[in-house]
């Protein structure tokens, strides 16, 4: 498969101020799956749960003005959008560079314990 499987997007959601107050959330859901069948070229959208609650967090009539989202098309053939997280990329992007840091410790530390011995050697004379 040449296309990705996974991707980030932030989608504006403002024009769903355009609708009726009782209708925003609504509308702004729908904005949703819009971005993702038009993105991701697949027409079975399905939106997570952590997704809708964040969405509908401060109630029907004001969703937020944009919002971050990861869509990753399944092997079943539909797309799954879900809330994007940053503090879990973080880690994973850390953990990655602890490793590499680590390699590069470890090699002075053995220059280090060499120091002691001759110190040692050099109080003993």
């Amino acid at each position: 498969m040449s296309q990705e499987l996974e991707r980030v997007y932030t989608i504006n959601l403002g024009k769903a101020l355009l609708s009726q107050s009782q209708h925003r959330a609504v509308r702004a859901t729908n904005m949703i799956k819009e971005f993702a069948r038009h993105h991701m070229k697949v027409e079975d959208i399905k939106i997570e749960e952590e997704l809708a609650h964040q969405v509908w967090s401060k109630g029907v009539r004001s969703p937020p003005r944009k919002i971050r989202v990861r869509m990753s098309k399944t092997d079943e053939g539909y797309v799954l959008v879900s809330r994007y997280d940053e503090d879990a990329e973080a880690k994973v992007t850390a953990e990655k560079d602890t490793k590499k840091i680590d390699d590069k410790v470890k090699t002075p530390a053995k220059a280090e314990k060499e120091t002691p011995a001759k110190a040692e050697k050099e109080t003993t004379e």
